[in-house]
């Protein structure tokens, strides 16, 4: 009988490992294969899938190459489900959030905004849920800008800025928006800053961190949104001379 026409095109198109790889990380990211729990064998996925151990290869390797899972060898080895991590998982959307701003597929008022949206919030959560190793490691990341050299700044800006977020306590927001801060500190941070720049990024960090450490959560919502106010500025003059 001929096949019915509404059939999906792709399929036929679909190399078999991609398929099978597509199966595999499905379970995975239902759950029905747990972080740490050991994938079906070769001769499992083999009857199962009806297909062959190149075919299982290929599948893995690429689901090794999304991080979805790690091989190890010897007697104890096989192929486990990844343990996730913020960092990790943090990392892959830098990536795509760098390719987009490479492209100009978003403006830095864009990412500015998701930064708003973020970090004005995390601040406030951090004044309350912040821990004293967050204030030690806060008030480790504080600068002189007339004695820090750039790679100095440029680190501990960012450290301030990671460990506020850590500080909310969700590794949702760290894992959200860490990308995006990273991408516009890395493209920014260190070249065209225009003059008063770190002098401007040290006084917000300072107040910002008496605030958290007092437990003021809407003036660390409010000293947040003034200092990415700051930078939104600061950004956007940079972006003219980086294009001219």
């Amino acid at each position: 009988m001929p096949e019915s026409s509404t059939a999906d095109p792709s399929a036929k198109s679909t190399p078999a490992y991609a398929a099978l790889a597509t199966r595999l990380r499905d379970r995975i990211l239902s759950g029905e294969l747990q972080p740490g729990e050991r994938l079906p064998s070769d001769t499992e996925l083999t009857a199962e899938f009806g297909v062959g151990r190149s075919t299982i290869r290929e599948a893995l390797r690429s689901l090794a190459s999304q991080n979805l899972i790690l091989t190890t060898r010897g007697v104890t080895g096989g192929s486990f489900v990844a343990v996730p991590s913020v960092g990790h998982i943090s990392e892959h959307l830098e990536t795509g959030v760098a390719l987009m701003t490479t492209a100009d597929a978003v403006t830095v008022d864009q990412l500015m905004e998701v930064r708003n949206l973020m970090e004005v919030p995390a601040a406030g959560m951090a004044a309350f849920r912040r821990t004293e190793d967050h204030l030690d490691q806060l008030r480790a990341s504080i600068f002189d800008p007339t004695d820090a050299q750039g790679p100095e700044t440029f680190v501990k800006n960012q450290e301030f800025h990671l460990v506020l977020l850590r500080a909310a306590q969700n590794p949702l927001l760290e894992l959200i928006t860490a990308p995006v801060f990273r991408v516009l500190s890395k493209r920014f941070g260190r070249d065209h800053a225009p003059e008063g720049f770190w002098q401007c990024v040290d006084h917000d960090h300072r107040a910002i961190l008496d605030v958290v450490a007092a437990g003021d959560s809407m003036s660390a919502m409010d000293m947040m949104r003034r200092h990415l106010d700051h930078l939104g500025g600061s950004y956007r003059q940079m972006d003219k001379l980086r294009t001219q």
